[in-house]
């Protein structure tokens, strides 16, 4: 049963029905700015300018940056390129033809938090990358789809990571995804791996984001001396997609969703 204010053994909390709405225009809008941003990623464009275009959005929708000032961070998105597995930092380098890259935006809404996060390209997409894309995709949809009430966090982790390394990649074991609601960073941790019916219960009312990275290569990472961008030991390509999700009575819903249907980059 949903409970204001009631958490679980494990911490967690389970929000009320009401709140649904509150995420879902957290998310919306958190949404509706990576649609908007798409057109801005092309060859020769920097992380910097596309970072300074979703403050602009940001401030114009009246909602604030859940980064900017979080733990120091100045930027208003997390902009990731190629072995950049998360946290890349904008800045003045230019992309280049070929180049992959996840931008994350999470933004405050009426005291709710909206948290995504997709891939995008620069150019021609390569074939590599292509698969990788793909591939880390599906493996976050399979994990919302075992996102149930009574399956538990071990079973999204498993679904995650069969199906990525089935196709001979790598799931990042080094970060993972969290609950959110009215704070940005809350139990649980939702990891990307792990074994079946292991981990707390999902249960009516949590809400969390699942956010799978998937290597080329090996899943080891490294953080550099920003102590913040976070990037493959091998160099291999890395790969992103994130949604938030709240647990509903028969399964997940997503508050995430891209209004003009461009979650994939090659999509829309």
């Amino acid at each position: 049963m949903i409970g204001k204010g009631r958490q679980t053994r494990d911490g967690i909390r389970i929000y009320e029905t009401a709140d649904f709405a509150g995420m879902h225009r957290a998310g919306a809008l958190a949404a509706r700015i990576l649609d908007e941003v798409a057109e801005h990623v092309f060859p020769g464009q920097s992380t910097g300018e596309i970072d300074r275009l979703i403050e602009a959005k940001v401030d114009a929708a009246g909602a604030k940056s859940a980064t900017i000032g979080y733990r120091g961070y100045q930027h208003a998105s997390c902009i990731s390129v190629n072995h950049v597995v998360c946290h890349g930092i904008p800045g003045d380098k230019k992309l280049k033809d070929g180049d992959i890259l996840n931008i994350d935006v999470t933004v405050i809404v009426d005291g709710w938090f909206g948290d995504t996060s997709r891939m995008y390209v620069a150019g021609k997409l390569p074939r590599k990358a292509e698969r990788l894309l793909q591939v880390t995709h599906d493996s976050l949809m399979l994990g919302i789809e075992a996102a149930k009430p009574g399956n538990t966090f071990g079973d999204i982790g498993h679904a995650i990571q069969t199906y990525a390394e089935k196709h001979r990649m790598s799931v990042v074991r080094d970060f993972c995804g969290h609950g959110l609601g009215q704070v940005f960073h809350a139990p649980p941790n939702v990891l990307h791996y792990g074994r079946p019916g292991t981990g707390a219960k999902l249960e009516e009312g949590m809400f969390f984001t699942i956010e799978p990275m998937v290597n080329l290569g090996r899943p080891e990472t490294k953080v550099l001396a920003d102590d913040w961008t976070a990037v493959t030991r091998d160099k291999s390509l890395s790969a992103q997609f994130e949604h938030s999700i709240g647990i509903t009575a028969t399964g997940a819903e997503i508050f995430t969703l891209s209004p003009n249907g461009k979650f994939h980059p090659t999509w829309g």
